[in-house]
């Protein structure tokens, strides 16, 4: 028995993972959100939030939205970490007038609700950690009528250590009928 319920979890974390790292169709969209992520406290993104930055660039570069916007508020840095993320994307050529800074948010959910009110979109492509997709487009379907993801891959570790972390979040949310 705990063999099996053991096997069903990794295999879980595995799903999640490989799911998120599916291309997403290409389609246009309103905009493209990047979720929030940790600053440090001498305000240099975290790798996560570089990755997602990037991979959100490379999509836009593709043509899949006119706008960026960027998610998170304040942690213990001296900057948001929307305003990190917007730096890295300017960093990477991308024009101020193709940025929307969200600056208030410190959750997914609160990522969702806040993006809404700052993006003029109806369907937005969600840039996260690849573990973290599905549970990122349940979460913006709640406040966009069109919420698709797009995963970006870290380092094994990372990714494993966060699908098997993902896997009760989504029990969790399930379980308090949020999905």
């Amino acid at each position: 028995m705990l063999g099996t319920l053991t096997a069903a979890y990794l295999g879980a974390a595995v799903w999640l993972d490989r799911r998120g790292l599916r291309e997403p169709a290409a389609q246009s969209f309103d905009a493209i959100v990047v979720l929030g992520c940790r600053v440090y406290d001498d305000g240099r993104p975290s790798l996560s939030l570089r990755r997602r930055t990037e991979r959100a660039v490379e999509l836009w570069r593709r043509g899949l939205a006119p706008t960026i916007v960027l998610t998170g508020g304040l942690g213990t840095a001296p900057i948001s970490e929307a305003a990190a993320a917007a730096a890295i994307a300017r960093e990477l050529g991308v024009p101020r007038d193709a940025l929307v800074l969200e600056e208030r948010s410190t959750t997914t959910e609160e990522n969702a609700r806040e993006a809404a009110t700052v993006a003029d979109a109806a369907r937005v492509l969600v840039v996260t950690d690849s573990y973290h997709v599905l549970r990122a487009e349940r979460v913006f379907r709640r406040h966009f009528p069109e919420a698709v993801g797009a995963g970006c891959r870290g380092p094994a570790r990372a990714r494993v250590r966060g699908a098997l972390r993902e896997v009760f979040a989504l029990a969790a949310y399930g379980m308090r009928g949020r999905l």
